[in-house]
């Protein structure tokens, strides 16, 4: 039988800690719905009382499987449990769970605190022993616990014992300052074990500033804890915490833990931890990290033509689990190191059957390797090499033909005296045998400029006739320049993300010495990709 390991979400309440991460209340209710559908067992909302949005949150919070929880801390020295208004704080969020912070190190005891070491323990046990009297699920997060043991095993064990002692369901080994190794995090849970704490009480919460939080984590479990606490994206203070992310698909897929060990994750739960990590990302604004393990858009990206000839062959030789199984896919991308495999490979994903031996492959890749040689990088921009492709094998549509553009950017004082700035284009465009002209500025909604860029986008997508409609769902998520040659034959490449309802994602290239020229490149493909692949635009001839 699989023992039990327990998950623990703190998203909500340690990965709102990240620096520029501010969940508001209705994001906190997404996440907190994201999390209770993948099966993790406990989510840490916030702390009552603390701010404003995590009062309302938990005045407001949905109804979940997984044992929402408040966080808070021990009471203060001088009063009693029942009358400490910041413990009250955190009884009031009426959840089932609460998980109370408390110092087991000496040195933070006496000098953060300015208690006796006697009145620190006193506090533990009486906070954990009021939640218990009131029918709460106590856990007892011992803050700087290794740092604390290293320091005066002793008192470390004691700040521990007085919250197990009083009744605490969990007794969770916080490395704080994220500074532990695996190897001293597993010695010192086995001594902990060793000590009297049966590890089916002990947690482990661990920090990243080391890149050991998700080794450490394992550590722990290996000599014994059987709760895990982590972050989505391993979101965090500093920098974050044990990324559950990646941890709960290795819990489920890697041995020994997958044999040893029930999370409580379902199989087709997993399945949409891509999205739910890309949702994050979504919610905080931010770029999707490529190279995260197990749901990064390059965690299985093939880019060697030795590697790919071998992955359709057998994908196990250079995949480690299915990307499927996590919600991900396969990426073979287009570089000057591809070989005829990565190729017939991309061109079959976009739908493109090309024989092996066909002539076209060698004519395409050296137009790569030549665009390339010129600041081009295909390596991500995935739909830009599609469009490429078809165009030298002739299945390349023109929707529209752009005749000409302008851009400008003036430089003006509002009718507040304040200096701004306001971005026009113009563009004009022949669709069907007819010549269309646009005129967009980039003022949003709020009377900020967003750039030339989007005055372009706006232009664009204003009268494309009977393309228009099919562009109106589609936005730009994210717009990266760099600088491929220095000095006065400068380069810019610019590389453009776009979305659109149905959740694609597509990246492409734009490559000039002016970056509005290479930017308009990079966003016409966007928009020839959107409608080469939209299905009301398969039903349109082309012009």
């Amino acid at each position: 039988m699989a023992e039990r390991l327990y998950l623990y979400d703190t998203t909500l309440r340690d990965g709102q800690q990240t620096q520029g991460v501010q969940f508001s209340t209705s994001e906190k209710k997404k996440i907190a719905q994201a999390l209770d559908d993948l099966g993790v067992d406990y989510i840490e909302g916030g702390w009552p009382g603390a701010n404003p949005t995590d009062s309302a949150f938990f005045d407001a919070a949905p109804e979940t499987r997984a044992r929402l929880t408040a966080f808070g801390m021990t009471k203060r020295a001088g009063r009693s449990a029942e009358n400490d208004e910041v413990l009250a704080a955190v009884m009031n969020a009426g959840t089932k769970s609460v998980c109370l912070v408390g110092k087991s190190h000496d040195y933070h005891v006496t000098a953060a605190l300015g208690i006796s070491l006697e009145d620190n323990l006193v506090n533990i046990a009486q906070s954990v022993a009021h939640l218990v009297a009131q029918g709460r699920e106590a856990l007892f997060d011992a803050e700087h616990f290794f740092d604390g043991y290293k320091a005066n095993r002793d008192y470390a064990l004691a700040a521990c014992r007085a919250a197990l002692d009083a009744g605490a369901r969990w007794i969770v080994l916080c490395d704080t300052n994220g500074g532990s190794l695996p190897g001293e995090v597993h010695r010192i849970v086995t001594e902990v074990i060793a000590a009297g704490f049966p590890g089916s009480n002990l947690g482990i919460h661990t920090h990243n500033d080391t890149e050991n939080a998700v080794a450490c984590s394992l550590a722990a479990v290996d000599a014994g804890v059987r709760q895990i606490q982590g972050t989505l994206n391993g979101l965090g203070e500093r920098c974050g915490n044990a990324n559950l992310t990646t941890l709960i698909p290795t819990l489920l897929l890697k041995d020994p833990y997958r044999r040893a060990y029930d999370t409580g994750v379902p199989q087709a739960a997993l399945a949409r931890l891509t999205n739910v990590s890309r949702m994050l990302d979504e919610i905080l604004n931010r770029v999707p990290q490529k190279q995260a393990p197990y749901v990064g858009a390059s965690a299985f990206a093939h880019k060697a033509g030795l590697h790919a000839s071998a992955i359709l062959k057998d994908p196990s030789t250079y995949e480690h689990v299915d990307p499927s199984v996590v919600g991900n896919s396969r990426i073979i991308p287009m570089s000057n190191q591809a070989g005829q495999s990565n190729l017939r490979k991309r061109l079959a994903e976009a739908g493109l059957a090309v024989e092996k031996g066909d002539p076209a492959l060698a004519r395409i890749l050296d137009r790569v390797k030549d665009r390339e040689a010129e600041g081009y990088s295909y390596d991500t921009a995935q739909a830009s090499f599609e469009l490429l492709a078809r165009d030298e094998l002739g299945q390349l549509p023109a929707f529209f033909e752009v005749k000409r553009y302008k851009v400008t950017v003036e430089r003006r004082k509002n009718k507040y005296n304040k200096m701004v700035s306001l971005s026009e284009a113009v563009v004009v465009v022949k669709v069907d045998g007819e010549k269309l002209l646009s005129v967009s500025e980039s003022m949003d909604e709020t009377g900020s400029d967003r750039g030339p860029v989007n005055a372009l986008a706006k232009a664009l997508r204003k009268d494309l006739g009977r393309y228009s409609q099919v562009l109106d769902d589609m936005r730009l998520v994210d717009f990266k320049v760099r600088i491929t040659q220095g000095g006065i034959e400068a380069v810019t490449r610019v590389i453009i993300d776009s979305e659109d309802s149905r959740g694609r994602r597509w990246s492409t290239v734009g490559v000039s010495a002016n970056i509005i020229d290479a930017s308009f490149e990079a966003l016409l493909d966007a928009m020839n990709w959107k409608l080469l692949r939209d299905d009301r635009a398969g039903a349109v001839d082309a012009v």
